[in-house]
């Protein structure tokens, strides 16, 4: 751990302790914010509604596309979970609505060589995670965050949302599921981010 990362590790400790809050909700670096900060690669993508849609397809059995409508009729699920950026904030007790990824993923039917997903989404970004890492209660495509529609800095109108990695894997602007028989690579993993990204294990970078 750098010099950084162990001040700023400290700081949120003790920021922890003094709100009462276990500090092992604390990652290694990281320090707690009350506010949401924006991080965007290139700039927010406009979106219509009207002509929205969300696609699973790769190695599945069943591929779709549905559009706005058929999204907000799916299972619906509220949870609150704790969010963490490679950037060193971290926000705890953040509540999100949406629809869960294993909705998504048992709809398309995942086949037997199907290893892991790359999400794609409007201004060409991508992020690859292993299935058994969405395979989680917690994993969700979000469509608002405390009770409201996101924001169009934060991925509206939707978002992966994926708690135990760190933020740049909760892709915004969501387009597409790809379910792929081997790792491939996204936007930041191919420019040194590091492919598992567990904030826990502070997985920052490569090197």
């Amino acid at each position: 751990m750098g010099i950084t990362s162990k001040i700023l590790g400290q700081r949120g400790v003790k920021q922890a302790k003094d709100a009462g809050i276990d500090p092992a909700r604390v990652p290694p670096g990281q320090y707690l914010t009350s506010k949401f900060p924006v991080l965007t690669y290139g700039r927010v993508p406009p979106a219509d509604l009207a002509s929205w849609t969300l696609s699973v397809d790769g190695a599945v059995a069943n591929p779709f596309s549905i559009d706005w409508e058929e999204f907000l009729a799916l299972e619906q699920r509220t949870q609150t979970v704790d969010i963490h950026c490679v950037t060193r904030w971290s926000k705890l007790d953040t509540t999100w609505n949406g629809v869960p990824i294993r909705t998504l993923l048992d709809r398309a039917g995942v086949r037997p060589e199907g290893t892991h997903v790359m999400a794609h989404c409007d201004g060409g970004y991508t992020t690859n995670m292993p299935i058994e890492v969405l395979d989680d209660d917690d994993v969700m495509v979000a469509h608002a965050y405390d009770g409201k529609p996101l924001e169009p800095d934060h991925g509206y109108p939707v978002r992966l949302l994926v708690p135990k990695r760190y933020f740049w894997k909760s892709a915004k602007f969501l387009r597409r599921l790809q379910v792929m028989t081997a790792d491939q690579q996204g936007f930041w993993e191919l420019n040194g981010y590091h492919n598992d990204a567990d904030p826990f294990k502070e997985e920052r970078t490569w090197f």
